[in-house]
């Protein structure tokens, strides 16, 4: 059985073009909205190989995804991540081979991961004042980070973006220093709306921000909403006729969210999580040792997705079993 030009879709009429894939739980930093006492190990640290990832992603590529992003925890403390994102990129109907990373270590390993296949680059930078960062992250390596960021832009990547989750403590000075940063680079910087996790409540009702703030900031200065790609991720973003760059926004906690979702997403131990923050987890692992179990594993999907809820339940304070980001790639 196959499914030519076929996309996965489930019963409300979404269409599945992106997976995120974590290949590891593990972090190296200790930010304060995710892993503030830094990773723990809580099982055997058996994580997806790297022909168990080209398995899964010629699969998914089956069933009409075209674009894979590499998560983690931090995916680059794998020592194989070259090689995951050239078994990536090496399938069949992958057209994009995106990485999520803290950029630790961005600067010495880019090149490789663009000729290996990467094509897509996200960097998460969750301030841009040095003090600031190194209390949000733990670690003083925002020059390191920014090196790296730097070096990025002058490869062939097709898309380099910056993240920051939107915390209190980080804007004492609002916006302008982002938007002063994409005055003359060619960026996006998208912020991501802090959400609620199971081991977060206070945390959370601390230094949460609705993204309304950010979107009112950025309409009363002139800035626009652009229109979103079939396989883009949930930002919305916004541009300015004196910027190179744009300013984006991730917001869970807006009506219709959810409505658009294009998204699914697997864990670094090879199971199908139908929502970030829903309940449950679908193993994908045990079909993933030999070539010949594809059908039965394109099929274990589909099956998946008739139960995909048609959205998450934050709006209730029930981040369903998602303990901390690090857990599913975020």
């Amino acid at each position: 059985m196959t499914y030519p030009g076929a996309v996965a879709a489930d019963t409300f009429g979404r269409r599945f073009r992106y997976l995120r894939l974590s290949v590891t739980e593990v972090c190296n930093f200790r930010c304060t909205y995710c892993l503030p006492n830094g990773f723990r190990k809580s099982a055997d640290m058996d994580f997806l190989t790297v022909d168990e990832v080209g398995r899964l992603a010629r699969a998914f590529a089956d069933l009409g995804i075209s674009k894979i992003r590499l998560t983690g925890g931090e995916p680059t403390v794998r020592k194989d991540m070259t090689d995951l994102i050239a078994v990536v990129a090496a399938q069949p109907g992958i057209e994009k081979v995106a990485l999520t990373t803290n950029g630790w270590n961005l600067f010495r390993h880019v090149e490789d991961w663009v000729e290996a296949g990467l094509t897509h680059l996200n960097v998460s930078i969750d301030a841009l004042d040095r003090d600031t960062f190194q209390r949000i992250t733990g670690h003083d390596r925002l020059g390191d980070v920014l090196a790296g960021l730097e070096r990025a832009q002058t490869l062939s990547l097709r898309s380099v973006k910056v993240n920051a989750v939107l915390l209190r403590d980080s804007l004492e000075d609002g916006f302008s220093a982002w938007t002063e940063f994409v005055r003359e680079r060619p960026v996006s910087v998208r912020f991501i709306e802090l959400m609620r996790t199971g081991d977060n409540k206070t945390f959370f009702e601390n230094q949460h921000v609705s993204g309304k703030e950010l979107r009112h900031w950025l309409e009363s200065r002139g800035w626009t909403a652009t229109v979103r790609g079939v396989d883009d991720g949930p930002a919305t973003e916004f541009e300015h006729p004196d910027h190179a760059g744009r300013i984006g926004l991730i917001a869970p906690y807006e009506s219709g969210f959810c409505d658009g979702c294009n998204r699914l997403r697997v864990t670094a131990r090879g199971r199908l999580r139908l929502c970030l923050f829903g309940q449950g987890e679908r193993n994908l692992r045990d079909l993933l040792e030999h070539d010949a179990d594809a059908e039965t594993l394109k099929a274990r999907v589909l099956e998946a997705l008739v139960i995909k809820p048609a959205g998450h339940t934050l709006h209730a304070g029930d981040p369903g079993d998602m303990m901390n980001l690090a857990q599913a790639g975020g």
